[in-house]
């Protein structure tokens, strides 16, 4: 029943302590990656837009030549058209019938030059839109380059701090499993909010090691007891002496 044993304050704080050491060091690990990750995020996501493009621009050509081949089919109709009221009009009885016939091969000769119309519109767009999909797979060719190159380089730095990481994620699980669930939870709290993550810091010059704002001297006091967790009244973070793990330093070395 050794987790039912009563620890002192003194012993939680070094081991807040003791764990705040090991997770910075992990946040230095993760440091050298940099803006990698993020790169590699904007990158893929840039890539992914590309490819959305492309795709609409292929269908927007294929919809387009799918238009210009019904305004083809359209004039042939209409040529067809045009052709049978021309030969009734040779067979026509009266003056009437042949104005009408002539309105009817006027009208599909409008039909005609405003399907000419729209081929050469749509043939202006597909020749535009070509070359839009020609430069775009261009850039997207380079883009998917930069990517593979970003992640072998964000891979290479992953595989060489990999095994350091996971040692030090072991070392602090350990002390994670030491210290108690409410105090844990308001480190991880503490630190989730902090600036560089720290939530642990020592008292440097009479000043909060995290924001460096001064500390009364009976609260220097009071922390140099190790007698109760004390909090920056500013910041929030855990405050400890800078000398906390001496005693222990000295027993290990007796």
């Amino acid at each position: 029943m050794a987790e039912a044993k009563e620890i002192t304050v003194e012993e939680k704080l070094k081991k807040l302590y003791d764990l705040q050491k090991v997770m910075s060091q992990i946040d230095n690990l993760r440091a050298v990656r940099g803006e990698l990750p993020l790169e590699v995020k904007d990158l893929e996501d840039e890539v992914a837009g590309l490819e959305t493009r492309i795709a609409n621009l292929d269908n927007d050509i294929k919809d387009l030549n799918f238009k210009i081949n019904r305004h083809k089919s359209d004039i042939d109709l209409a040529k067809g058209q045009m052709k049978k009221y021309q030969d009734q009009q040779n067979t026509v009885r009266n003056n009437r019938e042949y104005d009408n016939l002539a309105k009817e091969i006027e009208y599909q000769g409008l039909e005609i030059q405003l399907s000419e119309k729209r081929i050469k519109e749509g043939e202006r767009d597909i020749e535009n839109k070509t070359q839009e999909l020609k430069s775009t797979e261009e850039y997207l060719q380079g883009r998917k380059q930069d990517l593979d190159q970003k992640r072998e380089e964000l891979t290479s730095i992953i595989a060489d701090t990999r095994a350091e990481e996971e040692k030090l994620m072991e070392k602090a699980e350990k002390l994670e499993n030491k210290i108690d669930e409410r105090l844990l939870s308001a480190f991880k709290r503490i630190r989730k909010n902090a600036r560089n993550g720290l939530s642990v810091v020592t008292v440097q010059r009479d000043a909060c090691g995290g924001c460096f704002n001064r500390i009364p001297p009976q609260r220097i006091a009071d922390i140099r007891t190790r007698k109760r967790v004390i909090v920056c009244e500013y910041c929030g973070r855990i405050l400890v002496d800078p000398e906390i793990n001496e005693k222990k330093k000295t027993a290990a070395a007796e």
